[in-house]
């Protein structure tokens, strides 16, 4: 998805060679068999690091920490970004107090110290947000994804 939402935004065209997962995705990228990986920094990091693969970019519109002299893509092509992110859902009709409960609590753990340097080592972020923030993150993806996957024909196996 990022690379097709980087073809879009850059005008570019390259070919697009699915895989079932990053493993497979870095073994050939290592092995010369593509050029190019759009994929999950926490992933190829330890590769960057050493030297094994050249990171040219991340899709963040900031830079990473733990690469800080790696640039964003959007420097280079304004309007893009491309991130992936992990939340905690719970079922529609959960009353609210126990949501703001939730919020609080999983809140409060997510920034201690000792999980925010661990994620920092792997170059992730944490957002701690109110549900409504974390709510309208959802709709914008879906939207902004629905509009990449309609452009570019994408259809499910």
């Amino acid at each position: 998805m990022a690379g097709e939402l980087f073809k879009r935004v850059a005008g570019v065209d390259m070919a697009h060679v699915p895989y079932r997962g990053g493993a497979p995705a870095i073994t050939d990228l290592l092995g010369g068999q593509v050029q190019a990986y759009f994929g999950l920094l926490p992933a190829s990091i330890e590769y960057i690091k050493s030297g094994k693969l050249r990171a040219l970019a991340v899709t963040t519109t900031m830079r990473v920490e733990a690469l800080p002299a790696l640039p964003t893509v959007s420097e280079v092509v304004p309007g893009y970004e491309a991130t992936s992110w992990f939340g905690i859902s719970a079922p529609k009709n959960t009353p609210a107090e126990i949501i703001e409960r939730l919020n609080k609590e999983i809140n409060v753990a997510i920034t201690s110290p000792k999980l925010k340097t661990r994620l920092g080592d792997l170059s992730g972020n944490i957002l701690a947000r109110p549900p409504a923030d974390f709510g309208k993150l959802v709709a914008d993806d879906t939207e902004k994804w629905g509009k990449v996957i309609k452009a570019a024909n994408i259809k499910p196996n």
